[in-house]
């Protein structure tokens, strides 16, 4: 087997695993899920709350963009492109 090569960056994650079935490389019994030890910590109420009600400003600026470029090109068909 090839040597593995250590880099300083390296944690040991998982990023894309290239364990598919029907690949010379198989091994039908290796675990698919990449091994985190990362005790993350729960969000609390208020932190949840904080980032749902951000998640909601965010997808409302988004539609407030779109919505106003929206009307000005009705505007700008009505006024200009039209006449």
């Amino acid at each position: 087997m090839k040597d593995k090569r250590k880099y300083g960056d390296d944690d040991g994650r998982v990023i894309a695993p290239m364990n598919v079935e029907g690949m010379p490389w198989h091994r039908a019994g290796a675990k698919s899920k990449p091994q985190n030890d990362d005790d993350s910590i729960p969000l609390t109420k208020k932190e949840s709350l904080s980032v749902t009600l951000n998640a909601i400003l965010a997808a409302l600026t988004v539609a407030a963009v779109i919505g106003l470029g929206l009307f000005l090109f009705i505007l700008f068909c009505i006024f200009v492109w039209f006449r």
